[in-house]
């Protein structure tokens, strides 16, 4: 079994990679990054650093990041990774806060025109399509 500090270092070590992915994407100040999120500069700063509080990003600032217009697809895609690990709870958060995230993760900020969420044998299903990416979560 794995401790929880090993998983939150895990956590940490993915959200440092989305602003990896930022400095690879050609934004390499602060504000750029932030504008690149549609985050304010303190939140931007706080996931660059990787010093987010030990619950990880919220479902409202992962929505605001794949809402932003702009946003690079390699930061994109480590933000998918980043809820797709979250959702299936590699980062050792409870079921109960598990469930919350996703329901808030599929209610909220991503546009209906990318989105679409059916229920499939009692299983909701979330599917988000971006720049030619479908990605689907699952929440029990």
């Amino acid at each position: 079994m794995t401790s929880i500090s090993g998983l939150k270092a895990r956590q940490a070590a993915k959200v440092r990679e989305i602003g990896e992915a930022l400095v690879a994407a050609g934004h390499d100040n602060l504000d750029d990054q932030a504008a690149a999120l549609g985050l304010s500069r303190s939140t931007t700063w706080t996931i660059i650093r990787g010093t987010h509080k030990s619950s990880g990003l919220s479902a409202a600032t992962l929505n605001r990041m794949l809402s932003a217009p702009d946003l690079h697809t390699l930061v994109r895609r480590k933000v998918l990774e980043y809820i797709a690990e979250k959702s299936a709870g590699r980062y050792g958060s409870p079921q109960n806060c598990l469930q919350r995230f996703n329901q808030r993760l599929a209610g909220e900020g991503i546009p209906q025109s990318q989105r679409a969420v059916m229920n499939f044998h009692g299983v909701l299903i979330l599917s988000v399509v971006m720049v030619g990416l479908t990605v689907f979560f699952l929440a029990a």
